[in-house]
């Protein structure tokens, strides 16, 4: 056996199991697909984990992947393509190698949700893009269009308009789903909200220059320039890998799991946002170091729950 735990997926919830997990004397790997952090790093300000009033999500989870480093290894940029139960064992199959291990933790957390408009794909990176703290930077002083109704997208919104974007925010819906406090924030700083319309194509010849809206009330039409289109319309459970290896998901696509993050194959435990739930970053954490825990009751150790 290669390891005792193999933790795949890199977030909040991966550093967390890897923290306890060494604490709890078990050998454990986390791996992941690029360079960790999860959906996290794209947060401009975070300011409600507890001892940070504000941090950034990339400072925070550095800060994570630090203290993680003390109790695990990593095995960055190699995804795992499958996990094969083996008896009482598990053999983890990589774009890298096979290794063995006694128990796994899923922590592969959530992406982006496309827009699937025409346009989008084809204008990716060229002005179609899903982070506002990655891309923002490159569109000071021009008009940007920010899709979707709910905190993520009001956060980028702001964010945006701080860095010096002209911004407005399109919602098919005639109230936002965001918390009140960032919808009055943003009408404060001037960003404009275009209610009741969807976006049924992002035009542009090699760059993105606009998008056409459609008023789901009216039917009326009308091309919106714009330089940049920031989709931001929620995360979609990256568990692909789960339900390959037999593991339960809803009818959303997010694993299932026992009040310990026990899926329904012995060995296999599941945490963070994969899971559903209110995904923050702190419940992520915590269902972490349950899973970590939990994992002893396959790995022949105690624990003094």
């Amino acid at each position: 056996m290669d390891m005792e735990l193999a933790i795949i997926g890199a977030g909040s919830a991966g550093y967390a199991a890897g923290v306890y997990a060494g604490r709890a004397g078990i050998d454990a790997v986390i791996f992941d697909a690029g360079m960790g952090g999860g959906l996290a790093v794209e947060s401009p300000e975070i300011e409600n984990y507890p001892a940070f009033k504000k941090i950034n999500g990339m400072d925070l989870m550095e800060k994570m992947k630090e203290h993680a480093e003390e109790y695990a290894k990593f095995k960055f940029y190699e995804e795992v393509k499958e996990i094969k139960k083996e008896g009482n064992k598990f053999r983890i199959v990589t774009s890298k190698g096979k290794y063995g291990a006694g128990a796994v933790i899923i922590c592969t957390g959530t992406a982006h949700r496309k827009l699937n408009a025409k346009g989008e794909k084809e204008l990716s990176g060229r002005g179609v893009s899903y982070c506002a703290t990655c891309d923002g930077f490159f569109f000071k002083d021009k008009d940007v269009a920010v899709i979707g109704g709910g905190n993520s997208a009001l956060i980028e919104a702001i964010y945006l308009k701080q860095t010096g974007c002209n911004v407005s925010i399109v919602h098919r819906r005639d109230r936002l789903r965001a918390e009140k406090s960032l919808e009055v924030k943003a009408v404060d700083m001037g960003i404009k909200i275009i209610w009741d319309s969807i976006v049924e194509e992002i035009v542009g010849k090699g760059r993105v220059e606009g998008v056409k809206l459609k008023n789901i009330k009216t039917g009326e039409a009308k091309i919106m320039p714009v330089d940049g289109v920031f989709i931001s319309i929620g995360e979609a459970p990256q568990s692909e890998l789960a339900k390959k290896a037999g593991a339960k998901t809803d009818e959303h696509g997010y694993i299932k799991t026992d009040d310990m993050q026990r899926t329904n194959i012995r060995g296999i435990y599941a945490a963070g946002d994969v899971t559903g739930g209110v995904r923050q970053i702190i419940t992520a954490c915590a269902e972490g170091a349950k899973a970590a825990l939990m994992s002893t009751e396959v790995l022949g150790k105690m624990y003094p729950f």
